[in-house]
């Protein structure tokens, strides 16, 4: 067997750096892998092509697993997209814009629309922002604070519900990156033992209802704020709220609650058939989610039918279309899979672990994970990229640290979280700014203020949760959360709104 040494993190290091330099996570990967192989191949670059060709994606690709989840998440994807061309969405979140009557209502009701679509993490921002401009406008609210507020209810929401896109895939890189060390636990269960220690996407999302509650803004947002009352009325755009189909008619509520009824009732069914009938596994996972999915497609369809005179053939174009819109992450995926089997035949992570086994403790690991995938998601802009770069390279170091693997698994999603809710270039920061219809940077800038005191809080978090290792910890963070917030608020806020009853 050989001992590659130094030689196997050239890897790794190499898909960072490129991540970071180019922002372009598929570039990154397929450099990372290439690189491995031509390791592997000894230097002889056509043997390295055969390698990452025949041996790390195609194998990837083929394998049963593998494949499983690519067609699950192209059925979530058609879903996902039905219901959003339908517009059920839209007009649930309509009926919940009856009750408004104050700044601070308005506000959380806002946040809980955000957490009602959490079922996709870039449609969140495009369904509830056209909502809700015109009632921010209203109640002489910035379109920074809602931006904030479409940004912190889309990631942060998906990532903690199991049965969505977002689970498939990170269950997809727990199953390969427990396969490369030896650890049989199911991956469905190990994500839902890791929900607990998601600190991150759990005080981000609130950090929303206490700023709200406080009635108070600081930083940049604060300027936004002042700045927005300074207008005079006709300088303020107004936006009809309308969900109304091409001929008059009202698309019901219905369209969303029946759909994801469905799809809830089946997946909570089947996951307890087959729990009381032999245990669940990976497979009965992914059958439950295409199953459950594919029934609400069409179930989606046939309320289209009815109620806006689609037809079957319209409507399965739909859903084509939206399942091709996974075609991005899915090769995210593959290459994620490769540069995972590229490191772990070049031994990565015991070379890694054994440099650093006497100078990192296992309660200090976590925490270096969560900074790392911090930075890694700033600079790209993907916490799917992130996710697929450092699991395969943290999980593996973990073990050998012999670090708590639930605590790593949640550094990593968090890491990820964070980065990607603060950069300038992921697709949800960006969909914010279009949703709320306002300036990108003001967005970037008005967010950062509270993201980074949230994920300070997460840091301290990680910290404790290394030494203790409970899930209790949780209530210690959201507890500091609350007081840090506060006290920021009222030593560097001021309350810019006076309350409409």
């Amino acid at each position: 067997m050989h001992e590659y040494g130094f030689l196997s993190v050239i890897p790794p290091l190499l898909t960072i750096f490129f991540a970071l330099y180019t922002k372009n996570v598929i570039t990154a990967l397929i450099i990372g892998i290439l690189s491995g192989s031509l390791i592997i191949a000894e230097f002889n670059p056509f043997y390295a092509v055969l390698d990452a060709i025949e041996n790390q994606v195609l194998a990837e690709f083929t394998s049963g697993t593998q494949s499983q989840v690519l067609i699950t998440m192209m059925v979530i994807g058609g879903f996902v997209h039905l219901l959003e061309i339908s517009g059920g969405a839209k007009a649930f979140a309509r009926r919940m814009l009856n009750i408004v009557s104050t700044r601070t209502k308005a506000q959380m009701l806002a946040w809980i629309s955000g957490l009602t679509i959490f079922f996709t993490d870039s449609g969140n921002s495009l369904i509830i922002g056209p909502l809700y401009r015109s009632v921010f406008d209203e109640f002489k609210l910035c379109r920074e604070k809602l931006a904030y507020i479409l940004d912190t209810t889309s990631s942060p929401i998906s990532i903690l519900i199991p049965f969505i896109g977002w689970g498939a895939y990170i269950m997809s890189l727990i199953e390969t990156a427990y396969a490369e060390v030896g650890l049989t636990e199911n991956e469905f269960t190990v994500l839902i033992k890791v929900i607990p220690y998601q600190f991150y996407a759990f005080l981000a999302l609130l950090t929303i209802p206490i700023v709200v509650i406080n009635r108070r803004d600081y930083g940049p947002m604060r300027s936004a704020q002042e700045e927005f009352l300074k207008k005079r009325p006709r300088e303020i755009p107004n936006y009809s709220i309308d969900d109304e189909n091409k001929d008059g008619t009202e698309t019901p509520v219905g369209m969303f609650i029946y759909p994801l009824s469905v799809m809830l009732i089946l997946v909570g069914t089947l996951i307890t058939w087959h729990a009381t009938h032999g245990g669940i596994t990976g497979s009965h996972i992914r059958s439950t989610l295409i199953i459950s999915y594919l029934a609400a497609s069409l179930t989606c369809m046939e309320m289209m039918r009815r109620y806006q005179g689609k037809n079957y053939e319209e409507m399965l174009a739909v859903f084509i279309k939206g399942a091709q819109g996974l075609v991005y992450v899915s090769i995210i995926l593959v290459l994620a899979w490769s540069l995972s089997s590229v490191t772990s035949d070049i031994k990565t992570a015991d070379y890694l672990a054994s440099l650093i086994s006497g100078s990192v403790s296992p309660a200090y690991y976590p925490m270096l994970v969560f900074v790392m995938g911090g930075l890694i998601s700033l600079s790209t802009g993907s916490s799917y990229g992130t996710f697929a770069i450092l699991m395969a390279i943290a999980v593996p170091i973990g073990y050998q640290l012999d670090a708590s693997m639930y605590l790593t698994i949640a550094a990593v999603l968090s890491g990820g979280l964070f980065g990607d809710h603060c950069s300038p270039i992921s697709d949800t920061t960006v969909l914010a700014s279009v949703g709320a219809d306002c300036p990108h940077l003001n967005h970037v800038t008005t967010q950062g203020a509270y993201a980074a005191l949230t994920g300070a809080v997460t840091i301290i978090a990680y910290w404790l949760a290394g030494l203790y290792q409970t899930p209790y910890v949780l209530l210690v963070a959201i507890a500091i959360l609350f007081v840090a917030m506060t006290v920021a608020l009222n030593i560097f806020g001021s309350r810019t709104e006076n309350e409409i009853v």
